[in-house]
Order: C-alpha cells, then structure tokens, then sequence
C-alpha cells in the first residue's frame, strides 16, 4: 500500500512537471508563431512613421535599456548595502524588525500604486514630469525589496567560521566583508540583480504612470545623455499601446523580442552564477 502511494505522488509529480514545461512551451510557440513574421531588421531598428508608414521598435528598445541601467546604477548599491547593514551590522531589535516588515510589505504592493506615488512625488513634487528619470526612481522602489532578500539570504548561506577566521587573524570588519563575504555570496547576489532586471523588463503598470510613452531616438549625442528627462516608452508599454489600437501583429512581435530577452537574461544568470562558483572554489 506504501508503495502505490509513493508511486500515485511520484507520477503526480511528473505530471506537474510536465504540465509546466507544456504550458510553458505552448506560450512560446503560440507568441512566435503570431509575432515571427513581423520581426525584421526595419522593425528591429525604426521608429514607427505615420508619413513614411513605418512601424518600429528602436525607440523602445533604447526606452528600456535606460530604465534597466539607470534603475540599477540607483538600487543595487542602495540594495546590497541595505543587506550588509541589516545582516552584519545592526543587532537585532525592533528597528530591525520595522525595516524588514517593512520590506516585505514593499514586495507585495501592486505596481500600479507604486506608479501612482512615482507619478505624484517624483513627477510632480519633485518636477521631473514623465520621464525615464522618474521611472526609474519609481521601479527602484519596487525592486529594491527584492535586491535586498536576495543579497541577505545570501550572506546567510556563508559560514560563520568565515567571519570567525577573518576577523581573528586581525582583519577589519569590512574587509572581511568585502573581501570575503561578498565574493562568496555572489552568485546569490548576482541572481537576485538579475531577477530585478526581469522585473523591470516586463514592468508596464507604474511605468504608464511615470515614464510615458516616448518612441524617438535622440538626433545627438547631447539628446543621448538628457533623454533621461524626456518621456520614453518602453517594449512593454508599446505593446500595450499596440494591443489598444487593435494593431496586434505589432503587439506580437514586441512579445517575441520580450521572450528573447526574458531567454537571454536566463542564460546570463546561469553563466555569471557559474563564473561565480568556479571562482569561489579556485579562491578556497
């Protein structure tokens, strides 16, 4: 009888396993098949043209390369070091306790509120009106929860014996940490860095609010560094927009260049993760 429930959970198992990768592979083929033939080098480098009746991309991809980089240079130095204070640095109290409540109610507010209070503090308190400046403040709230989760749960997974030898053979703390917790902890740091990346790509919600939806490229390399100013939309804004005007072979073709990306960022979590073991065990 033990047995056949062991057998009856491991088929059942599998098969929600299966139905995973199923799922999953029905989404891939249903969005490529739809999107695939609007995917050329003018949709991939264009901006859409009522008077040359053309539809492109570029602006947007450019859009969301700004929000990811300018986002990031913002929360991963304020997220990581968060996570060194709160793991290394503060004794644990009713202080520690609040930040991380706190973070964790961050992590579960809809995006669509945090779109709201960008869109009144930063765009209008503040001035920046829409802008990816404003976007990427208001995503860097968002994302900053999940930097500073996976940086913590990280340096939990070093040994004590770590720190212990570090600082006995007369080390400073932040050396330790800078020398010898960081590195080992990286590939826990890097995944949480990568997943916000993910995050970020597929944001729409917030960044309606306080980004806008802007699709041309700077004509200078001036217009290059103060386009971070100016509204700028990004991939999944302008599929938003498309699937609004009822132009759903465009919108398609923006989820197949969503899918590559989403695929791309994948892999580069698991060759950084990768680099990132091998090196801590050549360092051991």
């Amino acid at each position: 009888m033990r047995k056949q429930k062991d057998a009856l959970l491991l088929f059942l198992i599998y098969l929600a396993a299966a139905f995973s990768v199923l799922l999953l592979i029905g989404i891939i083929v249903y969005v490529f098949a739809k999107g695939i033939g609007v995917i050329n080098w003018g949709f991939l480098t264009q901006v859409k043209s009522t008077l040359k009746d053309t539809e492109g991309i570029a602006g947007n991809i450019l859009n969301t390369i700004y929000i990811v980089v300018l986002t990031l240079l913002i929360a991963t130095p304020i997220g990581i070091g968060s996570a060194i204070y709160l793991n290394e640095y503060a004794k644990k109290g009713p202080f520690v306790r609040m930040v991380e409540f706190t973070t964790q109610t961050l992590s579960g507010i809809p995006s669509i509120l945090f779109g709201l209070f960008g869109m009144i503090f930063f765009g209008s308190v503040m001035e920046l009106g829409y802008s990816i400046l404003t976007g990427a403040l208001t995503l860097t709230l968002m994302i900053l929860p999940l930097i500073i989760g996976n940086t913590r749960e990280a340096l939990k997974t070093v040994p004590d014996s770590y720190r212990q030898g570090a600082i006995g053979i007369g080390a400073t703390k932040w050396y330790m940490i800078r020398t010898i917790l960081l590195p080992s902890a990286m590939p826990g740091i890097i995944t949480g860095v990568i997943l916000a990346i993910g995050r970020i790509v597929g944001e729409s919600a917030a960044l309606l609010f306080t980004a806008g939806s802007g699709y041309l490229l700077p004509n200078s390399m001036k217009g290059f560094f103060s386009k971070i100013l100016e509204s700028g939309g990004t991939l999944t804004i302008e599929l938003y927009l498309s699937m609004a005007k009822a132009k759903y072979d465009v919108a398609f073709g923006i989820a197949v260049v969503l899918l590559v990306i989403v695929f791309f960022i994948n892999l580069l979590t698991k060759v950084l993760i990768g680099k990132w073991s091998n090196y801590g065990k050549n360092k051991d």
